[in-house]
């Protein structure tokens, strides 16, 4: 739920200055979001109409109407986002939330964005992907003066273009990023579009990494690449929600990179075309059908697909080691290691010791080994099979018949007619396989030394 807190209440024991009530009188009131749930599309109250986008895991930030130009209020400060069940991550953000709320305005609407720094250092917006007039991009010392802790800069332009676009700091960039600062920004088409289909559902979350170590709950800011934790809009699989859709809507789905890496993404039992781009709509001669489609630092993917296939379907990144949670990476390779006996003697100075690994890593999914406090387990998440085994950048797309038009309500685990599923065969044993034999002759590799020409 959307709630509405002081804003002069202290926060995360920041010390930054205060904002004045008369300062703040002039200001739309900054609406915090503490929770972790999906909240549902925000319709539109006033200004131009449009068909609101669904964030997975997060919400749409609501604005006021001043003389007909759109107002939002961010505030930067620090957050305790949740995860996963369980385990809690002390990020920055925006209104109480990592990633930040998404802004959703019509193309053509005038624009005019508050943003108070709560933070312990200054702070700018950049609005990644708009078309705006210079002084407005939000980069600190080359466009603009940074805004100080406890201070309130406010950037207008007008919405020139649709499409998915984000925002994300341009000050000290590579901390307040890595500390989870960032947000989406959608522009709806103010008027039919001959690149845009109007879709049923449309869906849109940030990809996130983070380093966070076993036990502690604030990310290691200076990691370059060694990540443990992929999120989407920073959750982690099972903590992450599903996408809920009637069987045969159009479906749209925007996804926006700001990690260090690119993400392969990758969608089960359904094809699609990637339509637009941060650039903007891709023309339909450029498009064709893709099931995975990888989106680089920095760049946002619009993928589009008819659901018409119904069931529960994996929708994840295609990197394996971003499916899991709270990674370890110098874990050796113990696989076809017998240490079993190296294991009792070891069990007899430390009592709670686990074999892991020497029959592969499904065992973690199964094992309930201690973990220290706030941590996520490495592969988790159950379905109606068993353990799923995932963790990090992973969901499914929950695709019935029977699901109402703009219900986005989880409909539960899918039930599969009778003879549709995998399962174990019992009927007449399998010949043994036949084996290739090797051809009649001399089949040993002869190695040929180069010859010495100096001897010649």
């Amino acid at each position: 739920m959307v709630s509405r807190r002081n804003f002069f209440q202290a926060g995360a024991a920041v010390a930054a200055a205060s904002v004045s009530r008369v300062a703040l009188a002039a200001l739309p009131e900054p609406v915090l979001r503490a929770g972790a749930q999906t909240a549902p599309p925000l319709l539109p109250p006033d200004g131009r109409p449009y068909r609101p986008v669904l964030t997975l895991n997060g919400w749409t930030l609501p604005w006021r109407m001043n003389a007909g130009v759109k107002e939002f209020h961010l505030v930067a400060e620090p957050v305790v986002r949740e995860m996963s069940p369980g385990f809690n991550a002390h990020l920055w953000g925006y209104n109480g939330q990592s990633p930040g709320p998404t802004i959703e305005v019509v193309e053509g609407d005038r624009v005019r964005i508050f943003v108070t720094n709560r933070l312990p250092e200054h702070h700018a917006v950049h609005w990644h992907g708009q078309r705006l007039p210079n002084g407005m991009d939000g980069v600190a010392g080359l466009t603009q003066p940074s805004i100080p802790p406890g201070k309130t800069f406010v950037y207008e332009f007008e919405a020139r273009r649709p499409g998915t676009f984000m925002y994300h700091p341009h000050a000290d960039e590579m901390v307040q990023m890595a500390m989870g600062m960032y947000g989406l920004w959608i522009t709806h088409p103010k008027a039919r579009h001959p690149l845009i289909d109007e879709v049923d559902r449309d869906f849109c979350f940030l990809l996130n990494a983070f380093d966070i170590e076993p036990g502690s709950a604030t990310p290691k800011v200076m990691t370059m690449l060694d990540f443990n934790l992929w999120a989407w809009n920073s959750r982690v699989f099972p903590g992450i929600d599903t996408l809920n859709v009637r069987q045969g809507d159009r479906v749209r789905i925007r996804v926006g990179n700001l990690t260090m890496t690119n993400h392969p993404i990758h969608l089960h039992g359904h094809e699609f075309t990637v339509t637009g781009t941060d650039g903007g709509p891709v023309p339909k001669s450029a498009r064709w059908p893709e099931v995975t489609t990888d989106v680089a630092v920095g760049q946002m993917r619009q993928v589009e697909f008819i659901a018409s296939e119904e069931g529960d379907w994996a929708f994840h990144c295609h990197k394996s080691h971003h499916t899991m949670n709270a990674m370890g990476h110098g874990v050796p390779t113990m696989i076809g290691v017998d240490h079993s006996g190296l294991a009792k003697k070891i069990t007899k100075l430390i009592p709670d010791y686990m074999v892991m690994g020497e029959r592969g890593m499904a065992d973690m999914g199964e094992m309930e080994m201690p973990l220290p406090d706030n941590t996520a387990p490495m592969m988790t998440g159950q379905g109606p099979f068993g353990g799923v085994e995932m963790g990090g950048m992973f969901s499914v797309l929950k695709v019935r018949r029977d699901q109402k038009p703009g219900d986005y309500s989880d409909p539960g685990w899918f039930r599969h007619p009778p003879g549709t599923v995998a399962r174990e065969w019992t009927g007449a044993p399998l010949p043994e396989p036949v084996k290739a034999t090797a051809p009649a002759g001399d089949a040993s590799v002869r190695a040929r030394k180069p010859t010495d020409h100096s001897q010649h």
